[in-house]
């Protein structure tokens, strides 16, 4: 189980889908959290809070249905359609191979983060953070300008309180901003830092002279002022060169299935080698997850962990 949490318009949804298409949709379950807002968006006018507030989700709920399906059993998931603002009926999600968990607050209580293997915050400044959102609730959402920055401005004191620190909790911390020097037009770059919460994967073999020009990892400082391994992906690097370094990983996974052209697709043909690669990670970790699993359950596992040995 992965959980991907962050701020509204952060990038969750992107993220996710990479991964199911990377996967295959028929192996992964993906569930929003968003889901189970208490309240719809008329009856949160007159409320002092907003969906970024956990009295204003079902969070027990949540919670009961996170444990339901790190067990291997379906639930009964509320719906909310975030077009309307209104809930619909429910649905019955079955655990499948991979189950992808994102939203403003997987991460929230200790219960929750206990269900996960692993777990993902994503942290873009928040000027660009900012940008996103307008333009996705103006295009998608049926909103105005005005009234998402009046939205923005009503949820900070929420956001500050409830979303942000989910970051200290996260195994791994993903910012997408421009290289330093770049102009806003420019491919977004990443970083990622890979904190010792978990194991991750060994990149020496694919970090040489030449693919610094892509990809590189430093020690940095995290906000705590503890030492973690900083990951940083190069959008300005030549698609070509990111492109062999993903294949590297790719074949490092010991996955006999083709290289999948999903992967850092923002939209139908614009891709993101930054965004390939985050989630060319967030794979590795998944396989390793279930490698694990399958190494307890019996023989047939054991052959699936000694494919991933050599990482």
């Amino acid at each position: 189980m992965l959980a991907i949490a962050g701020d509204s318009a952060a990038g969750k949804t992107t993220l996710t889908r990479g991964l199911v298409q990377s996967l295959g949709p028929e192996r992964v379950t993906a569930v929003c959290v968003d889901d189970y807002h208490r309240y719809d968006r008329e009856e949160r006018r007159s409320l002092p809070f907003t969906p970024l507030h956990p009295e204003c989700n079902h969070m027990a709920i949540m919670e009961q249905h996170l444990q339901l399906l790190a067990t291997g059993q379906p639930i009964l998931k509320p719906t909310y359609s975030h077009a309307t603002g209104t809930f619909g009926r429910p649905e019955l999600i079955e655990p499948r191979e991979f189950i992808i968990v994102e939203g403003l607050l997987p991460l929230h209580t200790r219960l929750a983060r206990s269900c996960f293997d692993v777990s993902v915050y994503l942290d873009p400044p928040e000027e660009i953070r900012r940008e996103w959102k307008i333009r996705r609730d103006c295009t998608k959402r049926g909103y105005d300008r005005e009234q998402v920055l009046a939205e923005l401005e009503r949820r900070e004191a929420d956001s500050a309180a409830f979303i942000r620190p989910q970051r200290a909790c996260a195994d791994i911390v993903v910012r997408f901003e421009p290289s330093e020097g770049a102009s806003r037009d420019h491919p977004l770059s990443a970083t990622l830092l890979l904190r010792p919460t978990i194991s991750h994967p060994d990149l020496s073999a694919v970090l040489g002279d030449d693919a610094r020009r892509a990809v590189h990892l430093k020690l940095a400082r995290d906000l705590d002022g503890k030492p973690v391994d900083a990951l940083h992906i190069h959008g300005h690097a030549p698609a070509e060169l990111s492109r062999r370094v993903e294949g590297h990983i790719w074949k490092g996974l010991g996955i006999a299935d083709a290289f999948p052209d999903s992967l850092g697709m923002l939209e139908p043909g614009v891709r993101s080698e930054p965004l390939a690669l985050t989630e060319l990670i967030l794979l590795y970790h998944m396989l390793q997850a279930e490698a694990s699993a399958a190494t307890v359950e019996g023989p047939e596992g054991r052959e699936i962990a000694s494919e991933l040995a050599p990482l």
